[in-house]
């Protein structure tokens, strides 16, 4: 990857209803070691239900606002310069813990996945081939944790 500076105006963008992505780095700049993407999360708004990676770890970094994470059995919030791991095989899911807007970086190592929102915001609001995406990136999702998500940590889902 050529040096170069990432503004924060730049990068692909798409908006879940409230879970944002925007593309910062991705693999093929960087012979797929990682790629970046930058989350905006709505205030008390849920990013996903659970679920775990078979091929990524991935790294959070919070840039304001207040993240929730559940990490396994874990439940854990990180402020403003906080780091969350998130390590393939594990279940876990995260949140806008707070009232205000969250913001994460999240670096993903090995690069890939990021294509997995770009492939799901094609199909968006239409999830009926959202298991074909899932499978092809190895991404396990309890789809049926989200209402007790909700409730257990006073969450709105991001649709």
């Amino acid at each position: 990857m050529a040096s170069t500076v990432i503004s924060t105006v730049e990068g692909e963008r798409f908006d879940f209803g409230g879970f944002g992505v925007v593309w910062k780095i991705d693999g093929i700049q960087c012979n797929d070691r990682f790629s970046v993407v930058h989350h905006p999360i709505a205030p008390r708004t849920l990013a996903a239900p659970l679920h775990r990676h078979h091929r990524e770890d991935e790294f959070s970094f919070v840039l304001k606002g207040t993240l929730g994470a559940l990490l396994g059995d874990d439940v854990v919030k990180a402020e403003k310069g906080d780091w969350v791991f998130k390590p393939r095989g594990e279940w876990h899911t995260f949140w806008n813990a707070g009232d205000t807007p969250c913001e994460i970086i999240e670096i993903i190592s090995p690069a890939g996945f990021e294509n997995y929102f770009r492939e799901f915001s094609a199909v968006w609001p239409d999830r009926t081939k959202a298991e074909v995406i899932r499978e092809k990136y190895a991404l396990d999702m309890d789809l049926d944790s989200m209402p007790a998500l909700c409730s257990r940590f006073h969450l709105k889902l991001p649709f």
